[in-house]
């Protein structure tokens, strides 16, 4: 089997390139400019006389007619054409990632996009080789850098004395730091912080053009750098290194690599001969609230130690140096801020700032393990959406669904902050597209041993080799790679192909490179595989999780050795746990008797033959080392060199092992027979405990009751925050693009949150990774000034007295005026109908609608979504019955449908809807409500059917609604 190391993803310019480039944008000129000149010259406009005849529909259609029309429908497909290449072009120009989609024009808007992206190359390339010319002319003057404390000029009197050393010029450097989650830096973002102003950044790319990094490469696009790279910077950066001029670039990464830069907001300077200056204190960073290291919080005290641990492995007992909960917990000046809140208080409570414990880093704990595994993060929200959907169908009037605390709460923080659902989609859309090709080509199916998902491609390593690949793949490194443009992967149509079978469910995360995560088929071992070092127990917890939720799988079945009885509450049909390998042995060997040649496997998968329970893949994860005799069985039982719909993962030395699967201390994993080396996908105790902690809280049902605490709502706002829909703030002017969506969700919070909070909490809900205080604060003031006074001269954002930061008395939101209705309402029969509508009113959609992908975590760990959700629903469903007494079922209809826009998981509301439709006396609009929430519930992306309440009330008023949706199911 070859070995390949992980191909390097990274732009490199060539001739061909610049000739593509000059081609693409003599193609753009001639079908944007060119083609309707000609149209005009030599057919006429759009519209002839022949179409504006009012006698056409009427006369006899001639030939000059048909040539109209014609000409019409190439005007139309010209237009198309051009909106799509505008798209593009601001897609392209403003980096917004995918552009939007031009409805009905797929194959077009796909030319569009090839022709401009080789037009921006060139452009971009022309850019590039512009300022080299420059540098025939004489070199400018070097910058005078001025030693710390010193002035920038000497006097004439210090210049007549010599010098005590030799004189040794300085530069700026900044280190790009590695991404946190799917956000990278970009030029814009480092000329902001260190330059105050992001339109600055081609002075930053004009320093480092063309310059070698550490890494060999060189900066040739101002949007692609890359974490490690140490870049120069102007003279007037500020939060930047100081080095020697001289000084090479490996030399400031290895010094440097954990600090990009000095975060107090001063400059730091370099002093030749002064190596023995005292240190700058460390910077203020705002870090996300950990709950560990405080007493009754995560898995400090409170939980109950008699319990058994759930995460118990045979090598439990070392400790993961990685992990957070190892700490030993610090004293209380250790453990928070002077003058902080009760660590116990409400998520968001003002006075909270917590700190790291002492001699832990806050950057290796919930976020890097669970943001870091994107896509076992994607499919645990999938599951857990699935959970909440069960909950909401048990839901009492008055009290929402019980939400997760303390270590349970940030671990699903964390999994909204590093899903990779977009990444997901396209493994498991570009496998099933793949299957479905080479099935309908009689073909048999490669043999996948590796993958590589990056934001650029899914790249699939094949074994043997094959030039052929079906389109939209294409094949690379003489047929080694296969490889799934992401562009292409995001055109697939996922409604088309959601009955084609999955053909490769063992792939799984290895773990990420630099450059994106690199996945293993268990399948393609064609054997056991060992699984050796300190971390087994993280690794095989992490396995079993991303297996048991991915969706590139269908049927499948996990045996867990050994570990992991908790984690059938995630996935209980796929998991299934077993105390040893002798209990398992038996069964494995009487099914694998029973399998046929392995080149079936892939074939009768990918021709939809993967019921068959000869094929449904099944995968054996043991944290308990086989004895001599059972590592004899195991090897037997996988048939080395033939490929079984079984992959089997062993902890320890596992003789006759195929692969050797090792993690190191530092939690580096390795295979020896593929060649690569990644940071290992792991799942600490801590983590672990935390994931189950998240899904014990979706089985408890009797909820939580809804607060009710009274609160003054402006008459007369001077800014009003709405939330119940698309998020919006009314009264400020408008803001500049990259900075509102920041400014926005800071408003939203304070406005959510009317006690206040302290800016370093703020900075740790906002940014969950930490940010750097200048940072920070420079976004604050940035937004005090955006939100301006109220009528009476007062700012609408402020601190007060304590330090916290509280928006001004004429600031409202949508969801304070609804809650106010909502209270007087329950206080004023006479006007409570009327009150109650005034409240849903102001529903205009799913709460925070259309918030930015990666934002808004923060309520993972938060009452709002839970809160609005339930309030919603019991409004509704307290006017429809109001409605429903008063025999005015339109108006009940009305109610109903006011609450599902935004709480449309709730069925008690389908179940009001359909009451409500049904006393309204039409048929047919009861039968286009049952369809629709058939349809609804058939598609629901958490899948789960409906309520068995919603289908018994459906079965009453419309007995034949199972005859009409056999077919359409």
């Amino acid at each position: 089997m070859p070995t390949r190391q992980p191909a390097r993803i990274g732009p490199r310019r060539t001739p061909g390139d610049l000739l593509a480039g000059v081609c693409a944008l003599a193609a753009l000129i001639a079908l944007v400019a060119g083609v309707p000149y000609a149209l005009f010259r030599l057919a006429g406009p759009p519209l002839s006389p022949e179409l504006l005849d009012l006698d056409l529909l009427t006369s006899q259609v001639g030939t000059s007619t048909i040539v109209a029309i014609l000409v019409l429908l190439v005007w139309v497909a010209w237009f198309q054409f051009a909106v799509c290449v505008i798209v593009e072009v601001y897609g392209g120009l403003r980096r917004v990632g995918m552009p939007a989609r031009v409805p009905l024009s797929g194959g077009t808007q796909m030319l569009a996009n090839r022709l401009v992206s080789a037009a921006l190359l060139l452009f971009t390339v022309s850019a590039v080789a512009l300022p080299v010319a420059k540098l025939t002319g004489p070199p400018p003057a070097p910058p005078v850098v001025a030693a710390a404390g010193l002035p920038a000029a000497p006097s004439p009197a210090a210049e007549e004395r010599p010098s005590l050393a030799p004189a040794q010029k300085a530069k700026k450097v900044y280190v790009v730091q590695p991404p946190h989650g799917r956000h990278h830096e970009s030029l814009w973002e480092i000329a902001e912080k260190c330059l105050g102003d992001g339109r600055r950044y081609p002075e930053i790319y004009r320093l480092n053009q063309h310059k070698e990094q550490p890494d060999g490469s060189r900066l040739h696009m101002a949007d692609l750098i890359r974490p490690g790279w140490v870049l120069d910077m102007p003279d007037d950066a500020r939060n930047v290194h100081i080095v020697p001029a001289s000084q090479p670039r490996d030399d400031t990464l290895r010094e440097h690599r954990a600090a990009p830069a000095e975060l107090d907001g001063r400059t730091q300077t370099f002093t030749p001969g002064r190596a023995d200056l005292p240190a700058e204190p460390g910077p203020e960073v705002s870090t996300p609230r950990d709950t560990s290291v405080l007493p009754g919080g995560g898995s400090g005290g409170s939980r109950d130690t008699t319990k058994r641990d759930p995460y118990t492995l045979p090598d439990s007992g070392r400790a993961d140096p990685r992990d957070p909960a190892r700490v030993t917990d610090p004293g209380p000046a250790e453990r928070r801020d002077p003058g902080a809140a009760d660590p116990g208080a409400r998520a968001g409570d003002p006075g909270q700032v917590v700190e790291p414990a002492a001699g832990q880093d806050p950057g290796l704990g919930m976020l890097d393990y669970l943001a870091g595994a994107s896509l076992a993060a994607a499919g645990l929200l999938a599951a857990l959406g699935r959970r909440r959907r069960q909950q909401l169908w048990r839901r009492a009037f008055g009290r929402r669904i019980t939400r997760p605390r303390d270590d349970a709460a940030q671990a699903e923080l964390a999994l909204r902050l590093g899903a990779d659902a977009p990444g997901s989609r396209m493994l498991d859309v570009g496998l099933r597209m793949l299957g479905r090709s080479l099935a309908a080509a009689d073909r048999v199916p490669p043999t996948i041993y590796a993958a590589h998902l990056s934001p650029q491609s899914l790249d699939l390593w094949i074994h043997p080799p094959d030039s052929d690949a079906p389109a939209p793949w294409t094949a690379h490194d003489d047929g080694q790679v296969w490889r799934l443009p992401a562009h292409e992967g995001r055109m697939l149509d996922e409604r088309a192909l959601a009955d084609a079978p999955a053909p490769y469910p063992g792939l799984v995360s290895l773990g990420s490179s630099g450059e994106g995560r690199v996945l293993v088929d268990l399948e393609a071992a064609h054997g056991p595989i060992s699984l050796t070092g300190p971390q087994t127990t993280a690794a095989l917890a992490a396995l079993a999780v991303e297996l048991a939720t991915n969706r590139w799988s269908d049927r499948m079945r996990i045996t867990l050795v050994g570990f992991g009885e908790e984690l059938t509450a995630i996935a209980p049909d796929r998991i299934r746990c077993v105390s040893g390998l002798a209990e398992v042995l038996p069964a494995l060997e009487a099914a694998t008797a029973g399998r046929g040649h392995g080149g079936e496997v892939l074939t009768g998968r990918v021709h939809g033959r993967a019921a068959d329970p000869v094929w449904t893949p099944h995968y054996l994860l043991s944290a308990i080392v086989p004895t001599p005799e059972e590592g004899r069985r195991l090897a037997l039982l996988a048939r080395k060199g033939v490929r079984t719909a079984t992959g089997y993962v062993i902890a320890g030395d596992v003789p006759h092992a195929t692969w050797n699967w090792t993690i190191s201390e530092g939690g580096r994993a390795a295979i020896d027979a593929l060649g690569v080396e990644v940071d290992a996908q792991l799942l600490p105790r801590r983590q672990y405990r935390a994931l189950i902690d998240l899904f014990r809280a979706t089985e408890r049902f009797e909820g939580e009751p809804l607060p009710d605490e009274p609160e003054p709502v402006p008459a007369s706002p001077s800014v009003e925050v709405r939330v119940l829909g698309p998020i919006e703030v009314v009264g400020p002017p408008p803001m500049e693009e990259g900075r509102a969506v920041l400014a926005v969700e800071l408003v939203v919070y304070l406005a959510t949150h009317p006690g206040g909070v302290h800016p370093v909490v703020l900075g740790g809900i906002l940014w969950p990774r930490g940010v750097q205080a200048v940072v920070r604060d420079a976004t604050i003031a940035r937004v005090v000034a955006w939100l301006g006074t109220d009528s009476q001269g007062r700012p609408n954002l402020y601190a007060d007295s304590s330090g916290r930061l509280r928006l001004g008395p004429e600031v409202r939101t949508d969801w304070a005026v609804f809650r106010d209705r909502v209270r007087r309402a329950s206080t004023d029969p006479g006007a409570c109908a009327a009150l109650l509508e005034e409240a849903l009113g102001l529903v205009r959609g799913p709460l925070l609608n259309g918030r930015p992908r990666g934002r808004y975590t923060w309520l993972a760990a938060d009452d709002l979504e839970y809160d609005v959700t339930a309030a919603v629903a019991d409004a509704a469903h307290r006017l429809c019955e109001l409605r429903l007494a008063a025999g005015e079922a339109d108006q009940a209809v009305a109610a109903a449908r006011a609450g599902l826009l935004l709480a449309a998981d709730d069925e008690g509301l389908w179940r009001d809807l359909l009451r409500a439709t049904h006393l309204t006396g039409d048929p047919a609009r009861l039968h286009a409500v049952v369809d629709a929430l058939h349809r609804r519930a058939a598609s629901h992306p958490y899948g789960g059917g409906m309520a068995p309440e919603t289908e018994a009330l459906i079965d009453e008023l419309l007995p034949s609604w199972r005859m009409r949706s056999v077919p359409s199911a």
